[in-house]
């Protein structure tokens, strides 16, 4: 269950996000000046933030991506899928553990200059 409803907010963010991500970059065609502003509005840490999240909402949606195709198309599948859960919950842990100490020292190292 939980997966399932993980999988769909994670899927409804994403969506969003580059829904917004097509908009602000096509300003830089329409209006340049208010592309630059609206690009130097990401340049702080709450959006740091927000691409954390927005990095493990990735990370997550695809590693669960793979574990429904393996439940869909993998005979055994549906034997393992709390398993494969497991699994996706480990590789996320994994993947953000080695990317949001990185990230984060990138985000407030600017704040500092």
């Amino acid at each position: 269950m939980w997966s399932w409803v993980l999988h769909r907010i994670t899927g409804i963010a994403i969506f969003f996000f580059l829904l917004v991500h097509i908009l602000d970059t096509a300003l830089v065609r329409v209006a340049p000046e208010a592309y630059n502003a609206v690009m130097s509005t990401y340049k702080n840490p709450i959006m740091g933030l927000g691409e954390t999240a927005l990095v493990g909402a990735i990370a997550f949606h695809a590693y669960n991506g793979i574990r429904i195709i393996l439940i869909d198309f993998w005979t055994k599948g549906p034997k393992y899928q709390k398993v494969m859960f497991y699994v996706v919950i480990g590789l996320w842990v994994v993947t953000m553990a080695g990317f949001v100490p990185r990230h984060l020292i990138n985000v407030f190292s600017e704040v500092a200059h």
